[in-house]
């Protein structure tokens, strides 16, 4: 008796399934740059540089790390597809490279091609606000790797931005102002803490108009076609994305070592997520500040003069944005951040 690939746990048939179902999401995402289609063995686009003197291409990449455990026990997926293309654009606008496109990759112990269907709806999401291609991908199945029911997810994504454009901190002075960009919630950070604080028997706990796991699993917000269109008027110096490290490890990487940022704590309206965490964990404010975005998902750091109007803008494109602090020169010794 002969044995194949789906007696090993490998249903090749699932995975047509799942292209299928996904194809009409990738294709949301397609524009006139985007070359071939879905089913080919690379992803072609063609970019486009009129206007350009010196174009640099941006990579990134990222994951979502442990907050798919309350993907998979809630079993809400989607959300997490705009997570994993937040990470990765959210990056790369740091130095103002415009997405291009996006490539994801999905590894799972046994392929459902609804559960599939699912992230990579989140992923066509996360690309449309970002106005990246999702141009080809992964998905993997490998029995007796994964539990069942659960799998991971990373992307990577290309930019691209004009070099005597790019945003490298050079201009940052004395004096600039630092503006807040509100998150959406904890983001994709710290789960690690956040699940050993709050075990999923707290999930559907009430909280805040909705449950515990629910506001836990709230994606991350992507500020691409927000900073893009502040990067059209006016001259943004600097730009931190806060993940992994918080405010401690994120803001002092946008700008050179002889400054200074200093965070005027309550200068913005937080999360009551974040509280929650504080009191559960004990945790000082610079704990809580080196792991959590604590309410601000990134900052610009831009010229006094040009605080008013790049608000009024931001504002204007549904963000919410404070001035949190500013920039001063940094004595030797003392930290590259610290907060008043």
């Amino acid at each position: 008796m002969s044995v194949d690939y789906k007696d090993a746990g490998v249903n090749i048939e699932k995975g047509y399934e799942a292209v299928q179902r996904i194809k009409k999401d990738v294709e949301s995402t397609h524009g006139p740059e985007v070359v071939g289609g879905i089913g080919g063995f690379g992803g072609m686009f063609a970019p486009d540089v009129s206007g350009m003197t010196q174009p640099i291409l941006v990579s990134g990449t990222d994951g979502v790390g442990t907050k798919l455990k309350l993907a998979f026990a809630l079993d809400k997926h989607d959300s997490i597809g705009i997570d994993c293309v937040a990470m990765c654009v959210n990056d790369i606008i740091c130095v103002g490279a415009k997405p291009l496109f996006f490539l994801d990759y999905i590894a799972t112990g046994k392929l459902e091609p609804q559960q599939v269907e699912g992230i990579v709806a989140g992923i066509a999401e996360g690309c449309r606000q970002s106005g990246a291609a999702l141009v080809g991908g992964e998905t993997a199945e490998m029995p007796g790797f994964y539990a069942r029911g659960e799998y991971d997810v990373a992307g990577f994504t290309v930019g691209m931005v004009d070099q005597p454009k790019m945003i490298d901190g050079k201009a940052v002075e004395q004096g600039d102002v630092i503006i807040g960009l509100s998150s959406s919630g904890v983001h994709s950070n710290g789960f690690s803490l956040v699940r050993k604080l709050f075990p999923e028997d707290r999930w559907n706990e009430s909280f805040d108009e909705s449950t515990l796991g629910e506001t836990l699993l709230t994606p991350t917000k992507i500020y691409v076609k927000s900073v893009l269109s502040v990067m059209e008027n006016h001259s943004i110096h600097a730009i931190a994305h806060i993940t992994g490290g918080g405010f401690i490890e994120n803001i002092p990487r946008a700008y050179p070592d002889q400054f200074q940022a200093a965070i005027k704590k309550g200068a913005w309206s937080s999360h009551n997520i974040f509280k929650l965490i504080q009191e559960t964990s004990l945790l000082d404010d610079d704990a809580m500040y080196n792991t959590f975005n604590m309410g601000i998902g990134m900052v610009l750091i831009v010229s006094a003069e040009d605080v008013d109007p790049i608000l009024t803008q931001l504002r204007e494109m549904g963000e919410q944005a404070s001035p949190i602090g500013y920039i001063k020169n940094r004595d030797s010794g003392e930290s590259p951040i610290c907060f008043e």
